[in-house]
């Protein structure tokens, strides 16, 4: 049997960034760039699920404008604007609550009887 060479690794090793070598030309996402994904793409998902639980149970047609009237749209130009408001809220929820989660500490003095906290 053959002596493992030190360049291999054993199963049990879990391996490390420095094992990772990027391909040439290769930049890494902007802060900004993965913010965006991590608000844009699971808004998306959701607003499909909200659109199918919305719809399995009102149906495009008989949908009305505050009561008034008909709504003069096809099934499919109501099931996109709605796909549109669902995405566009959820992704805005997502938004600030991403915000408020990396909120800096309070750069002010702390109260003298360190109250509240």
């Amino acid at each position: 049997m053959a002596a493992s060479s030190p360049q291999q690794s054993s199963a049990s090793e879990v391996p490390t960034q420095q094992d990772f070598s990027p391909e040439p030309g290769f930049r890494p996402m902007s802060r900004l760039a993965r913010w965006a994904m991590a608000i844009a793409w699971p808004a998306f998902v959701m607003a499909g699920v909200m659109e199918a639980l919305v719809f399995a149970v009102v149906d495009p047609g008989d949908l009305t404008w505050f009561g008034a009237e008909r709504m003069d749209l096809s099934r499919q130009a109501v099931y996109t604007l709605s796909f549109l408001i669902f995405w566009g809220v959820i992704s805005l929820a997502s938004s600030i609550s991403l915000a408020l989660a990396t909120l800096p500490d309070a750069l002010g003095p702390a109260h003298p009887r360190k109250w509240p906290q």
